[in-house]
Order: structure tokens, then C-alpha cells, then sequence
């Protein structure tokens, strides 16, 4: 029996694929990503800390609404501290909501990344053209804003429809952060022969499935950041390959969770001769760079 496939990638296995190195000759690409988002009051999606009430949901719209008011701030303190690059995942509500945010952000020379409309909602729920006009719409408020339009795309909540690659590369995306298969960038086909470049995004080191979820805590969350650093440097020796980190300042921007978050991050910081501190962007371009068949 053939199962039914998506059709944007074959199966290739890590072992024997062709070797390629990062700038400088380093072996392991890492990546932090700040989600920026913005919820609708009294409606829609959003992570919760308990059990949500009847609408409006004081306790959870608040909870997640600490994170653009004073957690995000600790992490850019942080951030600032440790020289450290990162990409600002960012809802394109933010610019009417919390404009200072993106701003600071922009001003640290962050990559600003699309990622959607706003967390309230999910684009893989919509019809083609409603879609296509949803990724219009927050491409033109960033492009706006930024001066230039993103390269990069996560969806809000990681949601996709069967539509969604072809409909941000013929956006003018180069690449995606929603298909999280693989330690390495993988090229996804498209329609009408456009291609747009899978880029590593985690699902394990990512503090909504971890903390939210999982129900980890922040030491343990952090030591997960810390082994997986550690073992990826060493499995880099073999072959290139990506570690994200995921971060939403309204879970681990509380103070708590920051200070074990710290640890992690300096940790990472103290080998930045032995790795490339980078963007998602940045692994995209340099990917694309490549002679073809390199990149599977």
C-alpha cells in the first residue's frame, strides 16, 4: 500500500549525504529565535499557564501579554550581555501593539522573521486565497516597516495548509521554519518549479512544547539546551548541522525561568570560536550559495 504523500522532498537519509562546512569551516550553525506575538483579547488561540476561564481569559491574555511588556526586555538585556545575534519572530500586529519591541530588535540588528498575522489565529485552517491574503498581508506590514521584506516564515502555531510552501515561495520567500524533519536545511519543491529552503526549527528545544506541554522545568529546560548543544557539537564532526533554540518571552522572559536560561545561554557563548553564532536567514543564504545537489 502507498500512503499518501506530500510530494515537497524524498526521503534522504542523514548518513551519505554530500559534506559541506559552514562560514569559516565551523561544523554547527546555532540560532536563537525570539517569538514576538500578539494575542486578540477576549478571543481566538493562545498558550495558556491554566486552564482558561470563560472569555475574556484575564489570566491567560495577561500572562502571555508580561512577555511583550517585561519579560522580552530581560531577554534583549540578555542578549545585549552575552553579544549575542538572534531572529525576532514577529507577528505583524506587534507594529501596532508594541511597536518599541520590533524596534529594539531591529535596532540589535536582529533578522526579522514572518510569522504571521497575529498567534490568535492559524493560517492552515483558510481557503487558498484567504491564506494567500493572510501571508500578504503581514509580508506587507513587515516589508513596510522593516524597509525590506523578510526572507523567513514560521506560521502561527506552526500551521499549514497543503498550499502553504508554494504560497510563500511565490510570495518571494527563501526559505521556512515550519518543517522541522531534519538537523540539516532541505530544499522543498513547489509549484510551478519554485523550490523554498526548509531550515531547522525546534519542536524538543522550545519552551511552549517543554514548559507548556511537557511540563519541564526551567533548570530542566535549560540543561536540555545544554546537552543538546553539547552532543551536537560533537555530532557536527561528522557533517553540518543546525541547532535552534525557541524562545517566548512570556515563558521564559519570567525571571525564574530566565535565570536558568542565562546559564544555558552563556554556556553556548563561551564556544562561539568553535561554532557559527548566526540567523536562520543567514543558514538559508549560505545554503542557497551552494553548488547544487549539496543541499538535498
Amino acid at each position: 500500500m502507498k500512503l499518501r504523500s506530500h510530494g515537497r522532498h524524498p526521503y534522504t537519509p542523514l548518513r551519505g549525504r554530500p559534506d559541506y562546512s559552514w562560514p569559516g569551516g565551523k561544523r554547527l550553525a546555532v540560532y536563537v529565535a525570539l517569538n514576538l506575538e500578539h494575542f486578540s483579547y477576549g478571543e481566538g488561540l493562545g498558550a495558556e499557564l491554566a486552564p482558561g476561564g470563560p472569555q475574556p481569559d484575564i489570566l491567560n491574555y495577561t500572562w502571555r501579554d508580561y512577555g511583550n511588556r517585561v519579560g522580552a526586555w530581560y531577554m534583549l538585556d540578555l542578549f545585549d550581555s552575552l553579544k549575542l545575534p538572534t531572529a525576532a519572530l514577529v507577528n505583524s500586529a506587534m507594529y501596532d501593539y508594541a511597536p518599541e519591541l520590533v524596534s529594539a530588535c531591529r535596532a540589535r540588528g536582529d533578522e526579522i522573521v514572518g510569522h504571521g498575522r497575529t498567534n490568535a489565529e492559524r493560517q492552515g485552517v483558510l481557503d487558498e486565497d484567504a491564506e494567500r491574503q493572510l501571508i500578504a498581508h503581514a509580508t506587507e506590514r513587515l516589508a513596510r516597516e522593516e524597509a525590506r521584506p523578510p526572507k523567513g516564515w514560521l506560521g502561527p502555531w506552526i500551521s499549514h495548509s497543503h498550499l502553504s510552501p508554494d504560497l510563500l515561495a511565490e510570495a518571494g520567500y527563501d526559505y521556512l521554519l515550519d518543517w522541522c524533519m531534519d538537523d540539516q536545511p532541505a530544499w522543498l519543491a513547489c509549484r510551478g518549479g519554485k523550490r523554498i529552503l526548509a531550515v531547522p526549527y525546534p519542536q524538543e528545544i522550545n519552551d511552549i512544547p517543554a514548559i507548556v506541554g511537557r511540563k519541564v522545568g526551567a533548570s530542566d529546560f535549560a540543561d536540555m539546551i545544554v546537552d543538546q548543544f553539547d552532543e551536537m557539537r560533537e555530532l557536527s564532526a561528522a557533517r553540518p548541522l543546525v541547532m535552534g533554540v525557541a524562545l517566548h518571552a512570556y515563558i521564559v522572559g519570567q525571571p525564574h525561568r530566565l535565570r536558568h536560561l542565562r546559564r544555558a545561554l552563556q554556556h553556548i557563548v563561551r564556544h562561539r570560536d568553535a561554532i557559527w553564532l548566526t540567523t536562520p536567514g543567514a543558514i538559508a543564504a549560505h545554503c542557497a550559495a551552494l553548488p547544487a545537489g549539496i543541499v538535498p
